[in-house]
């Protein structure tokens, strides 16, 4: 049973994209694009190895992008409103449909993601997948609708107003769409009248370089105009999603990771997830969310499983490992959240973040045990990596649309070095990767195993001894960051050491952590489940522990009477 999701982020278009010979900005022709299909099950079977417990297909919903598909039925996109040649996977066209660029075979899209989702289930995975509920692409329509769904969004809506409680979107009224970027001229022009909002809250029709012009905003009942909320009957763009929901759930799907969560009325959440649940009771909701004040209506209102932690504990990460900032400062991400640990999702990369073996970043991949421990092993919430970060991926390429940013482009038709040489065109294997990305897979397989192998990590309780050794001559609370996960019979004392040198440390317990955790003194049989090596330790109030705690490194002590 699965006590702590570990969940495996990949993009499909990118993931099994073998293509040695990708030009910047080139087209599907040109470049490529990973299939589905190719997500085979010995790949599977290599990512389960892993310790993941989830798959995350990002992007496999069908978006706007520049390919000519019109022979399948698929309406063309102005490329105009597309970013970049294969398009912003959030930037919605069909919500019951699979993206084209991922198919073998066009006309059987929907069954290749079916047969994916069955190949993921049988490696002993579950499946997420993206719900993009706060926008859609410039030009919506469905081909792929179920017969008895919704009429398409902004099908019956009147675009006199900016707002009305039934329309889909919000209007500019007699105002041309006229963003700060090439709209095209002539035939080629791409034409909005009158103007729809932005999906990024971006009320006029005037939208610049960097907004999400992309995109359409949302309607769910609230006026942005003056506030006010029209919630009650239930608005149209509301019982549309919760289709869109119960359709995914219907295929299988396991978990959908909710794009940009917050810019959705609360209330919507509070409403459709108990829903979906109904009928689906195991399927996981995960929030992107970007406020840590919203982190406990999300939870408790809203009904989120999961919500990311991006502006507590890895941007806290993040700065200790790039601005001095203190490992002490770990502290604060735990009691900013009380009890809504369980409830976090962690981690140091996904589409949206620089890798953090990039220039931008770390520079170093080697560098990432003490976080990567931290990230993994300080609550009972979930954790996730992105497709290449266990393989020191740096994200170092100009794609096209996506310059040398440190991130690995989610607009353009690319394929990713470490990625291609390990997939070996469908067969896994290590024999073209360097000594450093075969010893750093190791390791987060070794560590990402422990997650649900370890259940005082899965399940346990935790206790943070930074308290007592902020003033510890033996202990650098800059640099290193100690505590306690307990379960049962069983006590794990973790130290993550962000310097560049080994620390030789000795660690206080105080007695609170005995009584709390009801743990009792003296000499245990440990094991250092990261190298393996193993004596006696003593934990007691008044002998430190000891430990060497490598570079840029971690232990993982497991203490058994």
């Amino acid at each position: 049973m699965i006590q702590k999701p570990v969940i495996y982020q990949l993009l499909p278009r990118l993931f099994t994209n073998y293509n040695e010979n990708c030009v910047p900005g080139g087209t599907i022709e040109q470049n490529g694009s990973g299939k589905l299909k190719s997500i085979n099950t010995s790949i599977l079977k290599e990512i389960k190895s892993l310790g993941a417990t989830h798959v995350w297909l990002t992007g496999v919903i069908e978006h706007a992008h520049c390919p000519d598909y019109t022979a399948y039925g698929i309406e063309r996109d102005n490329r105009h409103v597309v970013k970049g040649e294969a398009g912003s996977p959030y930037a919605i066209k069909d919500y019951y449909d699979i993206d084209p660029d991922i198919a073998v075979n066009v006309p059987e899209r929907m069954a290749e993601f079916d047969a994916t989702v069955k190949r993921i289930h049988r490696a002993g995975m579950k499946v997420i997948i993206d719900f993009v509920p706060n926008h859609v692409a410039r030009h919506y329509v469905s081909d792929a609708k179920p017969e008895g769904a919704p009429a398409d969004f902004g099908a019956d809506d009147d675009n006199t107003k900016f707002f009305a409680r039934d329309n889909n979107f919000y209007y500019i009224p007699r105002q041309l769409f006229a963003p700060s970027v090439d709209m095209g001229v002539g035939r080629d022009a791409y034409v909005e009248f009158p103007a729809k909002a932005t999906g990024n809250d971006c009320f006029t029709a005037f939208p610049g370089v960097n907004d999400w012009y992309e995109t359409v905003k949302l309607n769910y009942g609230l006026d942005y105009g003056d506030g006010s909320c029209h919630y009650v009957p239930v608005p149209d763009t509301w019982m549309k999603m919760l289709h869109i929901l119960l359709y995914w759930a219907g295929h299988d799907v396991d978990g959908f990771r909710c794009d940009m969560a917050h810019m959705v009325p609360l209330e919507f959440w509070q409403w459709a997830i108990p829903m979906v649940k109904a009928e689906y009771p195991d399927v996981i909701f995960i929030a992107e969310i970007y406020d840590v004040n919203l982190y406990w209506p999300y939870i408790h209102v809203g009904g989120f499983d999961y919500l990311y932690d991006k502006v507590n504990l890895y941007d806290t990460l993040r700065f200790i490992q790039t601005a001095n900032h203190s490992a002490a400062r770990i502290t604060d991400c735990w009691q900013r959240l009380g009890d809504m640990g369980p409830h976090m999702l962690n981690f140091l990369e996904n589409h949206d973040e620089q890798r953090f073996a990039s220039v931008q970043y770390a520079g170093r991949a080697d560098l990432v045990m003490p976080s990567l421990v931290v990230a993994a092993t300080l609550g009972t919430g979930a954790m996730m990596i992105y497709a290449g970060q266990e393989l020191g991926e740096k994200g170092a390429d100009a794609e096209g649309f996506s310059g040398a940013d440190g991130r690995t482009t989610i607009f353009d038709y690319w394929s990713i070095p470490t990625l291609r040489r390990w997939l070996c065109g469908g067969k896994p294997s290590l024999k073209h990767l360097t000594e450093a990305e075969v010893k750093l897979r190791d390791q987060y397989a070794t560590l990402l195993g422990l997650c649900n192998s370890e259940a005082a990590i899965a399940k346990g309780e935790f206790f943070d001894l930074m308290y007592v050794n902020l003033d510890n001559p033996c202990f650098n609370p800059h640099r290193q960051y100690a505590y306690l996960r307990h379960y049962g019979d069983e006590t794990l004392l973790i130290v993550a050491n962000f310097a560049c040198e080994d620390a030789d440390v000795k660690v206080n317990i105080p007695v609170h952590a005995f009584d709390c955790l009801s743990i009792d003194q003296g000499m245990y049989k440990g094991v250092e489940l990261l190298t393996g090596d193993s004596g006696e330790k003593m934990l007691s109030v008044d002998t430190p522990f000891e430990c060497v705690v490598p570079a840029n490194g971690a232990v993982i002590w497991k203490l058994v009477k």
